[in-house]
This record gives C-alpha cells, sequence and structure tokens, in this order.
C-alpha cells in the first residue's frame, strides 16, 4: 500500500485534535502506517513502532512531520518497552494474535484513559498462512465490545490487492 492510501485509510480518526501524544504502532513492518499516522498526528508527538523484522525497521525514518519515531525490534505480543500510550494501532497486526481478547486487555495497562486502538484489517471470517486469526468487521465489533468498549467508530474500506477481502480501519475508544 502507498503512503496517501495509508493516509487516507486513517483520515477520519480526527488523532490531531488530541494535540501531542504518544503512540505504538505494533507489528509496524516497513512503516507505511506508522508513516502515515506520523501524517496526522499533532507536531510534537510520538509513535514507538515494534516489530520483529529489523530490516523493515531500518526502512522507518526516526523523524516524520515533526513527529518522533523511536523503533524496536521485538515481538510485539511481549511486553514492550514504552508505556503511558494515548492509542495503539494496530495495522495488519491483530489477525497474527491467537487470543485477542486477552492481548487486548494486556494492552490497556499501558495506555492513558481513554484506551485507543486505531485497527486496519481485513474484513474477512477466511483464516490462511498470512491471516491466521482474522479480525472481520462483526468480529471487532464483538471483541472489543466484550471488553467494555463504548465507541467502535469504522473509518473508511478500500480493496485490498493480495485478497479479495476489503480492508477496513476502525476507530475503537474505551
Amino acid at each position: 500500500m502507498r503512503l496517501r492510501d495509508a493516509i487516507e485509510m486513517l483520515a477520519d480518526s480526527d488523532v490531531a485534535a488530541l494535540g501531542p501524544t504518544t503512540w505504538a504502532d505494533l507489528g509496524c513492518g516497513t512503516g507505511t502506517f506508522t508513516l502515515a499516522l506520523a501524517d496526522l498526528l499533532a507536531p510534537g508527538s510520538v509513535i514507538h513502532a515494534i516489530d520483529r523484522d529489523g530490516w523493515a525497521l531500518r526502512k522507518i525514518p526516526s523523524m516524520h512531520k515533526m513527529v518522533r519515531i523511536t523503533t524496536y525490534r521485538d515481538d510485539f505480543t511481549k511486553m514492550w518497552p514504552f508505556t503511558n500510550l494515548d492509542g495503539i494501532l494496530m495495522a495488519n497486526s491483530l489477525h497474527y494474535v491467537n487470543d485477542q481478547a486477552t492481548f487486548i486487555r494486556a494492552c490497556e495497562p499501558r495506555m492513558t484513559s481513554p484506551h485507543r486502538f486505531l485497527i486496519v484489517e481485513y474484513d474477512t471470517h477466511e483464516a490462511s498462512r498470512w491471516l491466521p486469526y482474522p479480525v472481520a468487521q462483526t468480529r471487532l465489533t464483538a471483541l472489543f465490545t466484550a471488553a467494555g468498549y463504548s465507541s467502535i467508530r469504522m473509518l473508511r474500506s478500500r480493496s485490498s490487492v493480495y485478497r479479495r477481502a476489503q480492508l477496513y480501519a476502525a476507530l475503537v475508544t474505551a
């Protein structure tokens, strides 16, 4: 996905209105959505980007649009070296988490209130090697509603070049 496409997916999140904030991008890959989020955040914000792929992390700059980006080579499903997050971005990564409900609860102590998640996922129930635990929109709604989140707002969707399923973006807030 191109950067401008990723920015469009997250554009309706209104994260800039929050002022300078601190976010984590869990499973950031080469940083397409990391940079998209940085484009939308207020100047002075910080993004902690984590992924197991060191080669991919080297493609992410340390600063983008007056937002500082710090990269970490690690498994995002383990404990991270950062806390006091205003939000968590998971772009095509929640579908790698087997026990998603437990994972969401494990994220919460590392976040300030209200808890915010920006999610980008495939709208499908079909599992595959690259999508082991799918998070269709209906699954996302049920998952976060059961976890006590009061707002699940679908932002945008678009066709995926890899699958027949649509990609969607959602902002989830407790």
